[in-house]
């Protein structure tokens, strides 16, 4: 997955590209490591995989999957 389309898919979850980045910003997790979705990113992680972990955690229909 590419990194526009991971964040068109978190702006269309989260209803706007702001609300995307904050969440992405201040929620940790620890699926990824007690990271948040930038730090995770910035460590490696691929896209899909902080996608999926995002999803579980969101709850997210998987129809938006």
């Amino acid at each position: 997955m590419r990194l526009t389309v991971f964040w068109e898919r978190m702006a269309e979850h989260f209803g706007t590209a702001g609300y995307a980045d904050t969440f992405a910003r201040d929620h940790v997790m620890s699926e990824l490591g007690g990271r948040t979705v930038h730090e995770a990113l910035d460590a490696g992680w691929e896209a899909k995989d902080v996608w999926r972990v995002v999803c579980h955690v969101m709850n997210v229909p998987q129809e938006q999957r």
